[in-house]
């Protein structure tokens, strides 16, 4: 997962989503993946496809988001809540997810300002 590489990157991706639709074991961090990839039914048919999944790019001018990126998205927003780095913001998440009721719509809402700060970068 930690790695430069965008097919080894998505690869992880693929291969936890597999081995969770398989019922194999899973690493502690293919089950937050495999988690993750569980709550967005919309990719789950990208994930199953071939190889050239892996190569693809997702520009804005085919109508589609990055869905690694925003997958990704999601897995660090979790890991910065559950650390709390930077400090407060597992209590800004939780009290968010207390006010949206749901955990998901929380992070797609901390997403949106994570998003455009990396747009901007």
């Amino acid at each position: 997962m930690f790695s430069s590489d965008r097919v080894q990157m998505r690869r992880v991706f693929v291969d936890a989503w597999r081995k969770y639709r398989n019922h194999e074991p899973l690493e502690p961090l293919e089950r937050l993946i495999a988690e993750v990839v569980r709550q967005h039914p919309e990719y789950h048919p990208l994930l199953a496809t071939d190889a050239a999944l892996l190569q693809r790019d997702f520009g804005a001018e085919d109508g589609q988001s990055n869905p690694f990126l925003h997958m990704g998205l999601h897995i660090s927003l979790q890991e910065q809540a559950g650390s709390d780095r930077p400090i407060g913001i597992r209590d800004l998440y939780r009290q968010l997810i207390g006010r949206l009721g749901d955990a998901h719509a929380a992070e797609h809402r901390l997403m949106e300002c994570l998003g455009l700060n990396l747009w901007e970068a």
